[in-house]
């Protein structure tokens, strides 16, 4: 059985840790470098790290910070924000990065992808996709809209068409984000999640709204997710990422056990910091 995946994600804003709740109300709580090097420590299993203004204010990934990330971390590390061409990505990857997050430059040139996957491969593209609940129409049958420009503005595409186009076009996976749910610490949006996860056959990471390890455990049961994002559950001390994965272990699930050295000790590797 594979193993689910628990992953971190930053919101990067003018070069510091943010967190709103639902796409609004940002503050800012802290150094995503130092952020990322405690949850690598603590067990994440991934960290996805998200220029969230970059793609409104039309300019370039912070790469600073994407380099000082990947120096401080020895897991998997996905980007995104603002990167709207090929030369682009390999600039991220070349930071660092092992994955590219493609999200409003996407819905923008979808061939974005089939780019993407061309010259990095499948596994290296990413489905950034904010969802927004709306009443079913004909434009948006499923009844979730598309929205990009981290939240700012609606495109009246359905999001399950868009899920299944973009894996199509060569996404690998789909970080799946309910700005309804987001930050609200209410657990995740199940209706959306099962609908994209059943409607694809990538994998899926349910993202927006976890509050308690039993929202995780929902999400990748119930929603058919393949992993869950996290943020201020985490953010905020209110569950350590130890404890969440073992509550998940203890009700079953397959997940990759946090390390036994704590924050600040010497890392997996034997390298003290």
């Amino acid at each position: 059985m594979l193993s689910k995946r628990i992953i971190v994600c930053l919101d990067v804003r003018n070069g510091f840790l943010t967190k709103g709740v639902k796409f609004k109300g940002n503050v800012d709580i802290g150094d995503p470098v130092e952020a990322a090097r405690r949850y690598y420590l603590e067990g994440a299993d991934e960290i996805v790290f998200y220029d969230i203004t970059a793609s409104a204010e039309e300019r370039s990934i912070i790469l600073q910070v994407v380099e000082r990330v990947a120096e401080a971390i020895f897991i998997p590390f996905s980007v995104g924000g603002a990167v709207s061409t090929v030369s682009r990505m390999r600039d991220v990857l070349l930071a660092g990065a092992e994955k590219i997050s493609l999200n409003s430059a996407a819905v923008r040139y979808p061939g974005l992808f089939s780019e993407g996957a061309e010259a990095f491969g499948s596994q290296a593209m990413v489905l950034g996709l904010d969802a927004k609940k709306v009443p079913p129409s004909a434009k948006c049958p499923s009844g979730y809209e598309v929205v990009i420009d981290g939240g700012r503005t609606p495109t009246g595409l359905d999001a399950q068409a868009w899920a299944r186009k973009a894996e199509r076009l060569g996404a690998g996976e789909i970080c799946l984000n309910s700005i309804d749910a987001d930050g609200t610490l209410a657990g995740y949006e199940l209706e959306l999640t099962s609908l994209i996860a059943s409607s694809v056959e990538i994998p899926v990471i349910a993202s927006g709204g976890a509050g308690h390890p039993d929202h995780l455990y929902d999400a990748l049961t119930r929603g058919k997710a393949s992993a869950a994002l996290v943020a201020s559950i985490v953010h905020y001390s209110t569950w350590p990422l130890k404890v969440i994965k073992e509550r998940l272990a203890e009700r079953g699930l397959a997940v990759r056990p946090a390390p036994p050295f704590p924050p600040g000790a010497e890392d997996a590797r034997g390298t003290a910091r």
